[in-house]
């Protein structure tokens, strides 16, 4: 999966951005190896098995946190189904990715999943009715041909290529069904109904694609599960002391982190389309995180 986008919760926040970012570059690092971990377990087993153990896991962890934090009130939704869309397009877009993670190179897929941003504002303008320039038109449309040179600039597409691209455009869903959620619900509430149905809505496929892993495959399985969560809080008190603006844009370090594990592990160098890719979807992704920067200065000034 790639780096999630904030889990929506907004506590007072500090002026403090130099540990927003090392808090930032260090949920990056632990995400990316629990990718590490989903990749390491291999294509044995169902994406959709992998996107259960890996959620039931964090979601132990993350789960009575937020009870404890937020209270019972955290229970209480007008928005089930909004609650339950959002956890659907996540199930579907880690299972995705874990798919494209066990058949790809880790700095492939990280670099097409950087294009989360490039989709999530393409579809406001369809679904939100969001206005956009034709500047940050121009950078969509360029982050979009990085990711045409990413999956192959000869156009013999591969199917775990593909399967990157569609959980990118799932996950740029969930980022908008966030932002919809988040105009009406407590954030904490948002966050335990994608932690709680996500992992429910998982649980349904087992009957068919359940396979018992042995212990030292569990192993991996309890890892990635633990370092996802520990990339949620780090990720979250990044977004506590520092703005969004400044941090976000470390989430581009995943592919430096992609690029380390596939040379120790694997031997394997990026290649040349995955090298421009990587310029030109983070180039387009940078400018697009310095215009919304911008819009929202002037809007509060």
């Amino acid at each position: 999966m790639p780096n999630p986008p904030t889990t929506g919760v907004k506590p007072d926040r500090r002026d403090n951005p130099g540990l927003g970012i090392m808090m930032m570059l260090a949920a990056i690092g632990f995400l990316t190896t629990m990718n590490l971990f989903i990749k390491l377990i291999g294509p044995e087993y169902h994406p959709m098995q992998v996107t259960f153990l890996r959620n039931f896991v964090a979601a132990m962890v993350i789960v009575p946190f937020i009870l404890r934090a937020g209270g019972i009130s955290v229970l209480r939704t007008h928005r089930p189904w909004g609650h339950a869309a959002r956890a659907l397009g996540g199930i579907l877009g880690n299972a995705c990715y874990f798919y494209a993670f066990a058949r790809l190179p880790m700095a492939d897929v990280l670099v097409i999943s950087q294009a989360v941003p490039l989709f999530a504002t393409a579809l406001a303008v369809l679904f939100l009715n969001e206005r956009v320039g034709w500047r940050r038109w121009t950078a969509i449309l360029v982050g979009f041909l990085g990711v045409a040179v990413s999956v192959d600039p000869t156009g013999a597409m591969g199917t775990a290529s593909l399967v990157t691209v569609l959980a990118t455009l799932f996950w740029a869903s969930t980022i908008l069904l966030m932002r919809s959620l988040g105009a009406t619900e407590n954030p904490y509430t948002i966050v335990f109904y994608y932690m709680g149905a996500g992992t429910v809505l998982a649980a349904l496929f087992m009957p068919w694609v359940w396979i018992t892993p042995p212990i030292e495959a569990l192993k991996f399985f309890v890892a990635a599960g633990l370092l996802g969560a520990l990339g949620q809080f780090f990720m979250t008190y990044a977004l506590k002391v520092a703005e969004a603006s400044v941090v976000s844009p470390f989430n581009y370090t995943a592919i430096i982190w992609g690029i380390v594990f596939d040379l120790a592990i694997w031997h394997a160098w990026p290649t040349w389309p995955t090298f421009w890719g990587a310029i030109i979807i983070s180039a387009a992704g940078l400018y697009l995180f310095r215009r919304e920067a911008g819009h929202k200065h002037r809007a509060k000034n």
